[in-house]
């Protein structure tokens, strides 16, 4: 792999995120035993002047023109149907902290981008909503930008659908356990999505937290919900010397949502070209999401913690490997999310695997409606689906780029079929959802 310089923000931009960001990281080490989810969602903000309706998916940042996708885009660009939007389904948002200006920011995205108002959308904080600190050195203003992303982007793709923004207290994994052990009681058959996770080779697999997780996603099973974590955004590695998953995303019963990008890139997921400003809107192609100048790229690998199980046997694997699936995760290329929570209004273009669990938490909330009834544990079928004759018609499957993170030693190669660095690939979601739930509810895959 040809490894680039670094991206490097001018020195003004880097003191604004250094200051209300903080750096990037996963995860902080705590009391022993104990530790804390971090995120740090990829992104350039887009100069104000930057969007205009005839602009998009075009916009200016102060690192040049970069392509940023609106909802519609990508609604056209995965197939998403129009007869099907979460109706009478909900979604659980999982995030820490929260963002104290998310109800206002999800009435303006909508309004910018002509989304009709969730049925319902509730802040659920089972410990108390915490005050808004964003010199919080745990990272209160990356999580509240992850909060805005990850709400906006599941309601933009299953609009009917209610929202539910379950906030964990602090970002401690026994705080997250906590909210989410609450949120499971309170809504069952819902679907949940988790857009954060810690390398597994910074803890161990019989971390107490680890083992309550492992506990909340059993309770999730029974009570037939549909759990969602990201891959993460360091690589196979996670920026260590050797290939490890991300926790929870590892977990065998969890959904593990990988990231790609346009190919060619940047524009190729919608047919767009940054050289003449033109956009055809329709699928094009796609690629492992590895971006040096962002120094980011998609998670998956074995996990250090976890067998083979059962629905990944026949693949030659030897341990549970992550992603499953996979979905846009590009900066240039990336998503326009919303925010006001720093006291004013801003548009960012966000990428990570962390925009890729919403959406596809989405896309199991239409195969919930679909099936009038919750579908809950899906890896089973998401697996028999992807092994019927149906998966060139349901998947796109990538074959192309790996996903070693610039300065790391190695990484994963895409190829045909399953891989770990794209899992099954990307979805056509009106053809996926119609035969995933013939796979999930009948004894047959297509």
């Amino acid at each position: 792999m040809n490894k680039k310089t670094l991206f490097v923000l001018p020195a003004l931009l880097f003191t604004f995120f250094a200051l209300f960001f903080g750096l990037p990281g996963v995860c902080r080490a705590q009391s022993p035993g104990g530790f804390a989810y971090r995120v740090h969602p990829p992104r350039v903000e887009v100069i104000p002047t930057g969007v205009v309706p005839t602009a998009i998916p075009f916009c200016s940042t102060s690192v040049g023109t970069l392509i940023c996708y609106t909802p519609s885009f990508m609604r056209a660009a995965y197939n998403f149907p129009s007869s099907l939007d979460g109706t009478d389904q909900t979604i659980l948002i999982v995030d820490a902290f929260g963002s104290p200006t998310i109800q206002n920011d999800l009435a303006v995205f909508d309004r910018i981008f002509s989304i009709p108002p969730p049925p319902s959308f509730t802040v659920f904080c089972p410990e108390g909503c915490p005050p808004f600190n964003p010199r919080n050195p745990h990272g209160e203003a990356d999580w509240a930008l992850e909060t805005s992303l990850d709400v906006e982007y599941a309601h933009a793709m299953a609009p009917g659908a209610n929202i539910v923004l379950v906030v964990a207290a602090t970002n401690s994994g026994n705080a997250i356990n906590v909210a989410e052990s609450m949120a499971i009681k309170r809504y069952p058959g819902s679907i949940m999505s988790q857009s954060f996770g810690i390398p597994e080779i910074q803890v161990s697999g019989n971390n107490p937290q680890i083992i309550q997780a492992e506990k909340n996603y059993a309770a999730a099973a029974a009570a037939g919900i549909t759990v969602l974590a990201s891959a993460g955004d360091s690589g196979a590695t996670n920026g260590s010397s050797a290939p490890n998953a991300l926790f929870p995303s590892s977990d065998p019963l969890v959904v593990a949502v990988g990231g790609t990008e346009g190919s060619p890139y940047p524009g190729g997921l919608a047919t767009c070209r940054i050289t003449s400003q033109s956009c055809e809107g329709r699928y094009g192609g796609e690629q492992v999401w590895n971006e040096p100048q962002f120094a980011s790229a998609t998670g998956g690998a074995p996990s250090l913690f976890f067998g083979v199980p059962s629905y990944q046997n026949g693949l030659g694997l030897k341990a549970r490997t992550t992603p499953d699936i996979s979905y846009n995760a590009a900066v240039n290329g990336g998503v326009l999310v919303y925010t006001t929570f720093l006291g004013f209004p801003a548009l960012f273009i966000v990428g990570g695997t962390s925009a890729g669990s919403p959406q596809w938490a989405a896309i199991f909330a239409m195969a919930n409606q679909l099936a009038g009834k919750a579908l809950g544990f899906i890896n089973p079928a998401l697996y028999s689906l992807a092994q019927s004759t149906a998966y060139a018609l349901d998947f796109h499957d990538i074959t192309k780029g790996n996903n070693q993170l610039v300065g790391t030693p190695l990484g994963f190669t895409a190829g045909p079929g399953y891989d770990d660095a794209s899992g099954w690939g990307t979805p056509d979601v009106a053809r996926l959802v119609l035969d995933l739930v013939q796979c999930a509810t009948t004894t047959s895959c297509p």
